[in-house]
Order: structure tokens, then sequence, then C-alpha cells
């Protein structure tokens, strides 16, 4: 019974809250670029992650310390 409650929960959080965005950006005139923000916003997140990696592997490789199993 909980579970089935926490699970519903979930879903009435992300269909009634979460996706409001979406659902403005569905309904709305709005053009492609406009509608693909969160989407350009999480890919501009995953390349500053990625070459924050790339540094740190480059920063590991000079010191030497580099896992190398």
């Amino acid at each position: 019974m909980i579970a089935s409650n926490i699970f519903r929960w979930i879903g009435s959080l992300f269909t009634d809250l979460l996706f409001i965005p979406f659902n403005w950006f569905r309904k709305g005139d709005f053009d492609w670029w406009s509608a693909n923000t969160v989407n350009w916003f999480f890919l501009v997140v995953l390349l500053v992650l990625f070459a924050y990696w790339m540094n740190q592997s480059v920063q590991f490789k000079k010191n030497g310390t580099e896992d190398k199993a």
C-alpha cells in the first residue's frame, strides 16, 4: 500500500509539476530553438563537465599518477 502511494506521488510529481515547462512549450507557438532550451542547457552542462574531466586527466598524466591498470 505504501509503495503504491510512493509511486503515485512520483508520477504525480513528474506529470503535474516537473513537466509544466514542457507542456507550456508544446501548447505555445514557439520555434524549434526556444522549444529545445532545456536540451541545449543539458548539452552545455555536459560539455563543461567533459572539458573538466579531460583537464583533470591531462593533469594526472603529467604528474605520473594516472592509474594504468
